[in-house]
């Protein structure tokens, strides 16, 4: 029998084995979807956070107790933004301090998840950020505004304590010395009782420790450059 010939006899088989790929398709992409949420639960178990406060990997379910009828004032524009300001201090106590770098690398690591997902939540909390309350117009703009600060809140926590966690446990012994020999270093730098010669060699020799172990950002190099030229400059 030629192939025509048999698909004309045989063609009422397409339907059943039509049916049978499209459930095994939709059973792969239940499989998928069991496997995430899974994934989700025992992140959440790995790392818990604040009572009260959403976790960074789930979704955000429309709010019950925030009816679409239900206003919202300056004030709360302002307080949420006030919290907006508190986490970003507590990134900028990392960003502008080498010593707290060096003590934690994980805070300026983009390999690690939760540092790329911190920083990630900063960037949409900055973007959706209003110059005062009466910007927010909406109540679709005050709910992203305020979901996105809760958002970056949580992912800050949750980066923070796993970098308060491990330290510097991710580096070898031979490289936990030089950490250490740079966090001495720096404390010379920044010390006012030091000579400017001390000064100026304990920071280049800081720099020397840290290359190819943890990358500064540029904000972070700068704010140790301008503290060691204002002693030198008052010595």
């Amino acid at each position: 029998m030629s192939l025509p010939q048999l698909f004309a006899a045989y063609w009422w088989l397409l339907f059943p084995l039509a049916g049978l790929i499209g459930a095994g398709f939709k059973g792969l992409l239940a499989s998928r979807e069991r496997q995430h949420q899974n994934n989700i639960e025992m992140y959440k178990l790995q790392h818990p956070v604040p009572d009260g406060v959403a976790h960074p990997t789930s979704s955000q379910p429309p709010s019950e107790q925030q009816p679409q009828d239900r206003g919202y004032s300056e004030a709360d524009v302002a307080k949420v933004r006030d919290e907006h300001d508190a986490v970003n201090r507590r990134w900028l106590d990392y960003e502008l301090d080498v010593g707290k770098l060096i003590d934690f690398p994980m805070m300026s690591d983009v390999r690690e998840p939760l540092t790329v997902a911190f920083l990630r939540a900063k960037r949409d909390a900055d973007g959706l950020r209003p110059l005062n309350g009466t910007e927010i117009t909406a109540k679709s703009r005050w709910d992203d505004y305020r979901n996105s600060v809760n958002a970056y809140a949580v992912a800050f926590e949750v980066a923070e304590k796993e970098a308060h966690r491990i330290k510097d446990s991710a580096f070898s012994q031979e490289e936990r010395h030089r950490l250490g020999t740079a966090r001495k270093l720096v404390k010379i730098a920044e010390n006012e009782g030091a000579t400017p010669a001390e000064r100026q060699t304990a920071y280049k020799r800081a720099r020397k420790e840290l290359d190819g172990l943890i990358v500064l950002p540029d904000v972070t190099i700068a704010a140790l450059e301008q503290k060691v030229a204002r002693m030198l400059d008052g010595a």
